[in-house]
C-alpha cells in the first residue's frame, strides 16, 4: 500500500521510480507509482513514464500479481532504470470529480429511497449507475439528482483515512463490499464525505448527522466538492426486472 502513492494523495502528479520488472517489453512494474490500475469501476490513469528525456506513454494500467502493471507504448525499459512518472492530470481529476460525486448521488439514493447500487463504470463524459428498483420514476430520481446537487453545492471536505479491518466491519454500511475483499487485506481505505460545513444540513429527511457518506473505497477522490461541478441526469435503461441503469455527467 505504501507504493501506491495515489491512496495517500489524489493530487499528486508526478514522482520518481525504479523499475522492478518488465515483461514483453511492455508490462512495468515500478517501486512506487501514481498511477491508478483500473478496478472498482473507475478507469486507470494514462500519462508516461521518463528515463533520461526519452518518453515512454502509458497507455493502461492494470493490477497483476499484486502490483500495478504499467503497459507501455514502446519498448526499451530494463530492470533498475530509474524513471519519472507523469499522469494525465486533467483526465485524472475529471475521473475524481466523476467518483466523489457518485458517492453523493449514491448515498442520497440509499438515505432517501432505500436504493443500493449493483455496479457502476465511471468514465471522463459520463458516468452508469446499476441498482435494482421495482418502479423506475424519471422525475422521482430527478429529485435525488437534485438533492445530490444541492449538498455539492454546500463545499463539504472529503478526507480519507485508514481503519483495521475488523474495526471497519463493525461500521454499519461502512464496508459495502467486504465480503469481496481478500482475506490477506487487514487495513481498509475509508473515505468520508462530512456532511457539515459550518451550517445545518438542509435536508432533514437525509438524518446523517455530520456526515454524508463513508465507506471503504480504494478509489481517486477531490479534497472538497467544490470541485465537482452540477451532476447532470443524462437517461436511464431498463436492464431487466427490476434493474436499473442511470447516465450521468458533470457539468461543466
Amino acid at each position: 500500500m505504501e507504493s501506491q502513492l495515489y491512496l495517500h494523495d489524489s493530487y499528486l502528479v508526478s514522482c520518481k521510480s525504479k523499475v522492478v520488472s518488465v515483461k514483453e517489453d511492455k508490462f512495468v512494474v515500478l517501486d512506487q507509482t501514481v498511477f491508478y490500475p483500473r478496478g472498482g469501476g473507475q478507469p486507470w490513469d494514462t500519462g508516461k513514464l521518463v528515463r533520461s528525456g526519452v518518453e515512454f506513454p502509458v497507455v493502461a494500467v492494470v493490477k497483476a500479481e499484486g502490483n500495478a502493471s504499467h503497459e507501455v507504448s514502446k519498448p526499451g525499459l530494463q530492470q533498475g532504470d530509474e524513471v519519472e512518472c507523469f499522469i494525465d492530470w486533467e483526465r485524472r481529476h475529471r475521473l475524481m470529480r466523476m467518483h466523489t460525486a457518485g458517492h453523493i448521488l449514491s448515498a442520497i439514493m440509499f438515505r432517501q429511497a432505500g436504493i443500493l447500487i449493483t455496479g457502476n463504470q465511471l468514465d471522463t463524459g459520463k458516468t452508469r449507475f446499476d441498482f435494482s428498483m421495482e418502479n423506475f420514476d424519471k422525475q422521482a430520481f430527478q429529485s435525488l439528482v437534485d438533492e445530490a446537487n444541492s449538498q455539492i453545492a454546500r463545499n463539504l471536505e472529503v478526507s480519507v483515512s485508514f481503519l483495521p479491518r475488523e474495526e471497519a466491519m463493525k461500521l454499519e454500511g461502512a464496508v459495502k463490499l467486504a465480503s469481496a475483499l481478500p482475506p490477506e487485506i487487514k487495513e481498509l481505505r475509508m473515505v468520508r464525505i462530512h456532511g457539515s460545513s459550518g451550517s445545518p444540513v438542509p435536508s432533514a429527511e437525509l438524518k446523517i448527522g455530520d456526515v454524508l457518506d463513508f465507506q471503504a473505497d480504494g478509489g481517486t477522490h477531490v479534497k472538497n466538492t467544490s470541485e465537482i461541478g452540477k451532476i447532470i441526469f443524462i437517461g436511464a435503461e431498463n436492464k431487466g426486472k427490476a434493474n436499473r441503469r442511470i447516465y450521468y455527467s458533470l457539468e461543466p
